[in-house]
């Protein structure tokens, strides 16, 4: 299934992409009360977590890069609410990456207070450092504040005539998708392709050809333009001029349409379902004394506020009341599917992306 938008060889180009790259993730960009800064920051300054009785409170946040736009505007608001209950003045420190490098990041030792990214997969590497419990998925919607699908953005008039995944194995189709290995949304772009595959050899046969599966990889991968550190990134070539079709998150390309740049979206008909969390990382925000703030912070991102924002930033809510609103405005895919259909993401990690996975044989060419 098709959506078009009204909106708007071979060889890799190392130093277009580069340069895209530099452009997207350089710098220190004016933000919230501190600045908002691309790329994992330093730890906060000792006495910065003024969860003490004072009359400021500095949350710093580590976020996936895609996620960047929406914040930008929910930050504020959630220091007005703040402010109003509890007098105290809301400063933040932010950084945004990708996902799974922001997760290594505060991992590493990046002492963020919440960290707001991709996927389950990316919480887990804080989890296992330590820094946080696996309650944070006991919260509300299972500690997911946002939904997308994977679909695929176009030129302007889809000149290659893109219906669907299969159309990314044509010949000199040129596509773009992130790393897996850095970005979250890549890995999310990659289990749409290979689910697609799977579910596809599942309604010719009757069960699921993990061997089908792999070769409808291979074969798109075959097409790879450029793989970028994020899906941002990616998204900072493919308007720079690279390739033809690009693979990311739905609510990615919705926001590069409300900006009025001129894409074609192109729903596919089988896809996945992606669902982005947010948690409190509890080391952090008790050493840093924010813990009610950071806690209220993420609270704040599941209501209908910040959801309304999100949706206005193309992310389909998980507030039923909003999404109730907006349904009228997402695509439906004729068959959608969740991480559950590649048997959840402890088996997509095995199966997919360990060092000798389905993933690693299509680098290797295997």
């Amino acid at each position: 299934m098709q959506r078009d938008s009204q909106h708007s060889d071979r060889r890799r180009r190392t130093g277009v992409l580069g340069l895209a790259s530099c452009l997207l993730l350089a710098g220190v960009v004016a933000g919230c009360g501190n600045g908002a800064e691309e790329g994992a920051g330093a730890s906060p300054s000792a006495g910065s977590g003024a969860g003490q009785a004072g009359k400021e409170v500095t949350l710093v946040i580590g976020a996936y890069s895609v996620a960047k736009d929406a914040l930008q505007e929910i930050l504020p608001r959630f220091g007005e609410e703040w402010k109003e209950k509890t007098g105290q003045d809301v400063k933040f420190q932010e950084s945004y990456e990708a996902s799974g490098t922001q997760a290594r990041a505060i991992a590493g030792g990046f002492e963020a207070d919440v960290a707001v990214l991709s996927m389950e997969g990316d919480m887990d590497k804080i989890t296992k450092a330590g820094l946080m419990g696996t309650d944070w998925k006991n919260g509300a919607n299972g500690g997911m504040i946002t939904r997308s699908i994977v679909v695929m953005g176009t030129r302007e008039g889809n000149p290659k005539g893109i219906k669907d995944f299969d159309d990314l194995t044509n010949p000199g189709i040129k596509v773009l998708y992130p790393n897996p290995q850095t970005s979250g949304g890549a890995q999310w772009d990659i289990n749409a392709l290979y689910g697609a595959g799977l579910m596809k050899s599942e309604e010719e046969t009757g069960s699921k050809d993990e061997a089908a599966a792999k070769r409808f990889l291979v074969d798109i991968h075959k097409n790879i333009e450029s793989m970028d550190k994020s899906g941002r990134a990616s998204m900072a070539a493919f308007e720079y001029g690279v390739g033809d079709v690009i693979v990311t998150y739905e609510n990615e390309l919705l926001a590069r349409v409300a900006q009025g740049v001129h894409y074609d979206i192109v729903t596919p008909s089988r896809t996945i379902l992606i669902e982005n969390p947010a948690a409190v990382v509890d080391e952090n925000a008790d050493k840093h004394g924010v813990r009610e703030a950071a806690e209220a912070f993420v609270e704040f991102l599941h209501g209908d506020v910040a959801q309304e924002i999100f949706a206005e930033n193309g992310f389909r809510p998980v507030s039923e009341n909003v999404a109730a609103k907006w349904d009228d405005s997402f695509a439906q895919p004729e068959k959608l599917f969740d991480i559950g259909y590649l048997g959840g993401w402890d088996e997509v990690r095995s199966k997919l992306y360990s060092d000798r996975g389905i993933w690693y044989q299509v680098l290797a060419g295997q």
